[in-house]
């Protein structure tokens, strides 16, 4: 990359309400700044969607970031509460320059971010961004009035998602006879998802689709499946939906109610495609993926390619290595055959689509992949901490890693999204992994209360 970006990590621009940089006036200005290099790429009007979760904050950022593309020249198609994977549908269908995204995902209501789509619905290249970045540093100037963005709302907007949701699975497959829990998170999926499952004739349930704007991703979606679990097992459903307050992870509960993630999805959907003429012969994991992963596809002759943590670099590795599958432990999947972003709606349909296909339920689907245990401990830190700089935890990682040598492995990393050190162990011994992971995240926690001190 040519610089070092100052504001974007590796999913847009996210933090809490009210501290800088989620401010009303920084967006506002990010608008105008994102406007501005849009305008001087396009050369005539450009035109971008702005779609968002349901937190409370998205009215006033929609607002700012409307008024900052204003004020640089730009026009503005409002979508309302969409998915993020929507929104990069609808901003390439509809021809717009760009599609903004005022969402934090999987993170508590507090939070919330900023993230672009390009013209073809995939991430802002690098120098997209730095370019943004640039003007943020220039003081902001408006356009002549006569040269104003206008604004205008999408209005068929989730009709035309829903519609293209049901296009990614084969037109004669109905889902007539499944039962299906669907757990929307209070979250952007709360009226599309159940009506993808609805139209395509499952029996839907739905939970998390009331949001309020406070109880997005609250003790329900994807991130705290426990209640979805314990939905499918009471209403004897075939399977359980878990998505996360922007929609573009899923995680699967099966009948028994047992959890299927990212991993799990990913060898479904890759052994399924393995078995169709002309499949390419591989997919796109992360540091993260779990070695039974790893093991399953090799016994299928499918070869597992490991990027960064991070969906950005999922993508990247997707492009290299000329690959379709990709994903990761949490439950992004990316289906490039189907659409280019991670989509949890989409990806649970490529699933459903296998069982209707083959007959079989999702835990027999599941069952060729054994997964290794695997303990993560996310250690919270107020402000970013250089765990790399610190002997002891150097040290204590070598140690870990000479008592699991050949039976497991360790993995430390700072998130990209929030102000956590991910501590990850995994080995063939459950007990062992928890209590090696334990120790770990105990020396990583001091010697960030150490360099405080």
């Amino acid at each position: 990359m040519a610089g070092k970006r100052k504001y974007f990590g590796t999913d847009g621009i996210r933090g809490e309400v009210g501290k800088y940089p989620i401010t009303p006036d920084f967006i506002m200005k990010l608008g105008w700044a994102a406007g501005r290099v849009l305008a001087q790429s396009q050369g005539d009007q450009s035109k971008v969607l702005i779609g968002k979760d349901t937190r409370i904050s998205g009215y006033m950022f929609e607002s700012a970031l409307e008024a900052g593309l204003s004020a640089a020249g730009v026009d503005i198609m409002l979508l309302g509460p969409m998915p993020t994977p929507g929104i990069a549908y609808l901003t390439r269908t509809l021809r717009a320059d760009a599609g903004i995204v005022i969402s934090a995902s999987h993170n508590p209501y507090f939070d919330n971010g900023i993230k672009f789509f390009s013209a073809h619905g995939s991430k802002l290249a690098d120098e997209v961004e730095l370019a943004i970045e640039a003007e943020l540093d220039k003081p902001m100037e408006t356009v002549a009035p006569n040269l104003l963005g206008k604004a205008g709302r999408v209005i068929d907007a989730a009709g035309r998602y829903i519609e293209f949701c049901k296009s990614t699975i084969p037109s004669r497959l109905s889902l007539q006879g499944l039962k299906i829990v669907v757990d929307c998170a209070h979250g952007a999926t709360y009226d599309i998802a159940p009506k993808v499952f609805d139209e395509l004739e499952a029996e839907v349930i739905t939970l998390g689709v009331s949001p309020n704007g406070l109880n997005i991703n609250d003790a329900c979606g994807s991130t705290e499946p426990e209640a979805l679990q314990k939905s499918v097992l009471e209403h004897g459903a075939d399977l359980g939906v878990g998505l996360d307050g922007d929609g573009d992870r899923v995680i699967l509960v099966d009948h028994r109610g047992e959890i299927v993630d990212g991993d799990e999805i990913l060898y479904i959907i890759a052994c399924a495609s393995a078995d169709k003429p002309g499949s390419r012969n591989g997919v796109v994991g992360t540091l993260m993926s779990n070695l039974g992963l790893e093991h399953a596809l090799a016994e299928r002759d499918i070869q597992l390619h490991r990027a960064q943590v991070g969906d950005r670099y999922v993508m990247e590795m997707l492009q290299q290595q000329g690959l379709n599958l990709g994903g990761e432990s949490s439950g992004h999947i990316i289906c490039l055959e189907q659409t280019t972003t991670g989509d949890g709606i989409i990806s649970a349909l490529q699933v459903l689509a296998v069982m209707a296909e083959k007959g079989m339920g999702l835990h027999e689907l599941k069952s060729g992949m054994t997964k290794y245990p695997q303990t993560m401990i996310n250690v919270r830190t107020e402000q970013r901490f250089d765990f790399k700089s610190s002997q002891e935890v150097a040290r204590a990682q070598q140690e870990i890693e000479q008592q699991l040598e050949g039976r497991g492995r360790v993995l430390l990393r700072a998130s990209g999204t929030e102000p956590v050190i991910r501590v990850m162990v995994e080995g063939q011994d459950a007990d062992e992994v928890s209590t090696c992971a334990r120790f770990l995240a105990d020396k990583v926690e001091a010697a960030y209360q150490n360099s405080q001190s």
